[in-house]
């Protein structure tokens, strides 16, 4: 299935401390029921506990690609 995706962010185009603040205000951003794509060089494990910890319950998280060069991952907000 083919989500639209509200926003997309290319997270190595960003300097390392403006990464995750910008995936977090992207995200807080969406409405209920929207999707972003966050783009990346490396698995990114870490954002998703991270998400876990400051927004439980709000969020969706699926592997659309799994490197080894690329991940993507739809993150959705509940």
């Amino acid at each position: 299935m083919e989500k639209n995706f509200t926003s997309i962010v290319n997270v190595p185009d960003f300097p390392p401390r403006e990464k995750h603040p910008t995936i977090f205000r992207t995200f807080d951003e969406l409405n209920s029921g929207e999707d972003m794509l966050i783009v990346n060089d490396h698995d990114p494990r870490p954002l998703l506990y991270q998400f876990m910890m400051e927004r439980p319950e709000q969020f969706e998280w699926q592997y659309l690609e799994e490197g080894p060069e690329v991940w993507k991952v739809a993150i959705s907000k509940k």
